[in-house]
């Protein structure tokens, strides 16, 4: 019998991506004319076996599992990531963004800054890294997760694309906005980079929130959340969980562990 969720679910990380996300694909970097935009992800403890297709990076855990058995390896994190970031994406056609492997291996909050100049925007230009341990234990108060559903059988977020150089610049902006207010323990900050995440994913790749294959009124939990409270994001495209800030408690959510 397993004497802890590791023993059951493993001990390689999950990862939570924050305001920002798709940044980290080529396609979006490659619209900033500044060169740059930033996305946040946050190395989790494996406490609680989250939802797959629930955009938490279970997809590229499950890869890192069978390469590296129950636990991250040593060695130098940024060649791990790449080393992981081949083993997923060797010969796919949409590879996913290198923000997952990052995620899953660096420990702590992490400001992940993308430019289309460097490397084709595929890995990060720089990263920006908090460990420190009073602002990890104010971030899990601070973000709620609510689950919502997994992405559902034959969901694309890329059938429609409604690119442009303002919302990239949009998208990018909102990464730095969260990173910012985390430092500074700022709740309404945190809210506000996230709702201003989704107003950029909802105009770039509408399909994130809108699609003919799901049942949840996404749009509709969404907006009643930040209603209620300093702001709301989707751990990922077509659901997943939703991601509130408030630093008083959220009916029906869960809290996680910062890995560092």
């Amino acid at each position: 019998m397993p004497s802890s969720p590791t023993d059951a679910i493993g001990g390689i990380p999950y990862r939570l991506a924050l305001a920002g996300g798709w940044i980290d694909q080529p396609f979006v970097s490659r619209l900033l004319p500044r060169g740059s935009g930033s996305m946040v992800v946050v190395g989790v403890e494996p406490t609680y076996p989250f939802l797959e297709r629930a955009g938490v990076a279970t997809g590229t855990r499950k890869v890192a599992q069978r390469a590296w058995g129950n636990h991250l390896p040593p060695g130098d994190p940024a060649e791990l990531v790449r080393e992981l970031y081949e083993l997923e994406n060797a010969g796919k056609a949409e590879p996913s963004g290198s923000q997952d492997m990052i995620g899953l291996i660096y420990p702590g909050i992490n400001r992940l800054d993308y430019d289309s100049m460097v490397e084709g925007g595929v890995f990060p230009s720089h990263i920006a890294s908090c460990r420190h341990p009073e602002t990890a234990r104010w971030l899990e108060r601070t973000i709620h997760l609510l689950p919502v559903a997994p992405r559902p059988d034959g969901y694309n977020p890329l059938e429609e694309k409604n690119l442009s150089t303002e919302w990239a610049e949009r998208l990018g902006q909102s990464g730095k906005e969260c990173y910012a207010a985390i430092l500074c323990r700022d709740p309404v900050a945190l809210g506000r980079s996230m709702n201003h995440c989704m107003d950029a994913w909802s105009v770039l790749l509408p399909n994130t929130v809108r699609h003919r294959t799901l049942t949840t009124d996404l749009v509709g939990l969404l907006r009643s959340y930040q209603a209620q409270y300093p702001g709301a994001m989707y751990s990922g495209c077509g659901g997943g969980y939703l991601y509130i800030a408030s630093e008083k408690p959220v009916p029906g959510t869960f809290n996680v562990t910062v890995r560092l």
